[in-house]
């Protein structure tokens, strides 16, 4: 339901702050990039910084949790990957956030993102020659490195903010962390990014758990799915990836399923033939790097799941008639996501007034 017509009945609410998939505004749509939130009493989660995510966050109201107001609200981040659609707005983390209401929180925000990829995206294409290589002393820097080099690009607006303004140094406020794949599951990165594996831990508190599994969003790596435990059910957020057999597993028997959907009928509306070589290679990787809205619900049945909500969408502007056909191959419920969309957890604990 949207947040208007949301009582605080459920001490857990996923909450859907951006839905847009893809590195392209869509010609304008009013919907944000890929953000989501899991608010666990008063404190949010969040999972990726599309478009538009602080401003979402703050419509939603999350910004007016009970004596944690703005930006003080947000205990911990987690990035799926790293392809700019779900990076886009991170660095307003640090460059608007103590401003609304980051430097109020007690202790650090923890983000947690890909590390390195450690070796270049292998060429597609024949006698593709002299290809320019960005920034080649660090051309696949992780979430760390690419903070600080947020801080170093933004030094003159930082450095202004803490002299004049008193603001405190960003890195006093956000603690930031590479996930390290386990030793040993990945051989090599560009054959097999997402080999079979188990699911693994990457943070906890006294709200949730939070666990990953690479997933296959080829040639990203690494792409990460996350699943949420806490004591009214489960969230897994499946990140950017073509049907994964690992995402089944570390979905089974979740509450919610958050997937990534694109339409590929759209594909040929956004690349129509006759293609050339770039427009080939950029329709390849949308077929074979995401999951087919007729296939989704496959993946949905397989994990047991008992609400598959639909994100990430690609295109943003389809219609609602299209996303349906997630319902193929699935018994359980269908969510189609939608900005400021709020969706309980668990079973109702009070009612309240509306937010």
């Amino acid at each position: 339901m949207a947040a208007s017509s949301l009582t605080s009945a459920f001490r857990t609410n996923l909450v859907l702050l951006g839905t847009a998939g893809g590195r392209t505004s869509y010609g304008g749509t009013t919907l944000a990039g890929i953000s989501s939130a899991l608010v666990v009493d008063g404190d949010v989660y969040l999972v990726d910084f599309g478009q538009g995510w602080l401003r979402r966050y703050l419509q939603a109201g999350l910004g007016m949790m009970p004596g944690k107001p703005g930006l003080s609200s947000l205990r911990a981040a987690f990035i799926t990957h790293l392809h700019a659609d779900h990076v886009m707005d991170y660095p307003a983390l640090f460059l608007f956030g103590t401003t609304d209401g980051l430097a109020a929180r007690k202790t650090p925000v923890r983000v947690f993102g890909p590390g390195p990829r450690g070796s270049l995206v292998p060429l597609s294409g024949a006698n593709r020659t002299n290809v320019p290589v960005i920034h080649p002393e660090d051309p696949t820097p992780g979430t760390v490195v690419m903070t600080e080099s947020i801080y170093k690009a933004f030094a003159n607006d930082i450095n202004d903010n803490i002299r004049d303004s008193q603001k405190p140094d960003p890195h006093t406020l956000v603690a930031v962390e590479d996930i390290k794949v386990p030793n040993g599951v990945v051989v090599d990165a560009n054959r097999d990014g997402a080999p079979d594996m188990q699911p693994f831990p990457v943070y906890q508190d006294d709200k949730v758990k939070v666990t990953a599994i690479l997933v296959s969003h080829a040639p990203v790596f690494p792409s990460f799915a996350f699943r949420f435990d806490t004591a009214d059910g489960s969230v897994v957020f499946s990140g950017d990836t073509s049907p994964s057999q690992n995402l089944i597993r570390l979905a089974k028997g979740a509450d919610v399923l958050v997937h990534e959907v694109i339409d590929t009928h759209w594909i040929d509306e956004f690349l129509p033939r006759p293609r050339n070589a770039a427009q080939e290679a950029k329709a390849r990787h949308l077929l074979e790097a995401h999951t087919a809205v007729e296939a989704v619900g496959a993946v949905a049945q397989a994990g047991g799941v008992k609400t598959l909500v639909l994100s990430h969408l690609a295109p943003a502007d389809s219609s609602e008639s299209r996303w349906r056909r997630a319902q193929e191959g699935y018994s359980g419920r269908v969510v189609v996501g939608k900005d400021l969309m709020w969706l309980g957890i668990g079973a109702p604990v009070s009612m309240g007034k509306e937010r």
